[in-house]
């Protein structure tokens, strides 16, 4: 993928669809991330935040429609072209997903040895500096059975930049991390985002990173099973005309044009 400037349209889903079988998930998906956006899929529980992430990843196939990356369909396109696309994409799991019998560093190596030719004092320098990147210098050795739950997503984070992805997509990076540790990483996300001039996709419920960090969002509804909204998601909670896309943005909270007052 080529650089472009920021603004511009990188990605674009275009009339959407995914289902189960005859269960249908969503339907008619419509929006665009522009590069450099914090870009948030949001909505209530089971409404398919995570199933849309699988397909932008190239987990699962639409029923119908497409995505499209700087242009170019994802799943019209030959399994080497969409392999091609991967190449530019870092992944990190809710559960983050390491491998408990690798050290840190040998866990951030794994798309290296499969994916470059470098050797491995190369391999290992690149994880270094991965984990600086993260704030973890000189855990290199380290397992995942002896650091933190936010440390270990913080590996997760490095790891999905290994390959000096174009775009990071995150699936509930703060689940299961106490405030203190999510503020941390929703500031670590906003630091590589400016740092590395990376566009990011995260699926989140969580509302004080959704307004900490978000510059444009899906909302899906699990009632229609389409999205309602797409926007700045400050923008959306203030102006949107869909009444259940503000209350989800202002819960705990009773702004008057909610309570009629």
């Amino acid at each position: 993928m080529a650089a472009g400037e920021t603004g511009q349209a990188q990605i674009a889903v275009r009339n959407m669809s995914m289902a189960y079988g005859d269960f249908v998930i969503q339907q008619d998906l419509n929006f665009e991330v522009r590069r450099g956006d914090i870009f948030v899929i949001m909505g209530g529980s089971g409404c398919g935040k995570s199933t849309l992430l699988r397909h932008l990843v190239g987990l699962k196939a639409p029923v119908r429609g497409d995505v499209f990356y700087d242009g170019a369909s994802f799943w019209q396109g030959s399994d080497a072209e969409r392999d091609l696309m991967k190449r530019h994409f870092g992944v990190l799991f809710q559960s983050g997903a390491l491998w408990s019998s690798m050290t840190l560093a040998e866990n951030i190596g794994v798309p290296l040895r499969q994916y470059t030719q470098l050797g491995e004092a190369e391999i290992r320098a690149v994880a270094a500096w991965k984990l600086a990147l993260v704030g973890l210098t000189g855990f290199e050795d380290y397992y995942p059975g002896e650091i933190s739950g936010g440390m270990k997503k913080r590996v997760g984070l490095a790891r999905a930049m290994a390959m000096d992805p174009d775009i990071l997509f995150f699936d509930e990076p703060s689940a299961g991390l106490d405030p203190v540790s999510a503020r941390l990483l929703d500031d670590l996300i906003l630091e590589l985002r400016d740092t590395l001039q990376t566009t990011i996709v995260m699926v989140t419920h969580e509302l004080a990173s959704i307004m900490a960090i978000g510059t444009n969002s899906v909302f899906l509804d699990t009632e229609t099973k389409t999205q309602l909204a797409t926007g700045n998601p400050r923008e959306l909670r203030d102006h949107c005309p869909d009444d259940r896309v503000r209350e989800f943005l202002w819960r705990g909270v009773e702004p008057a044009s909610l309570t009629g007052a």
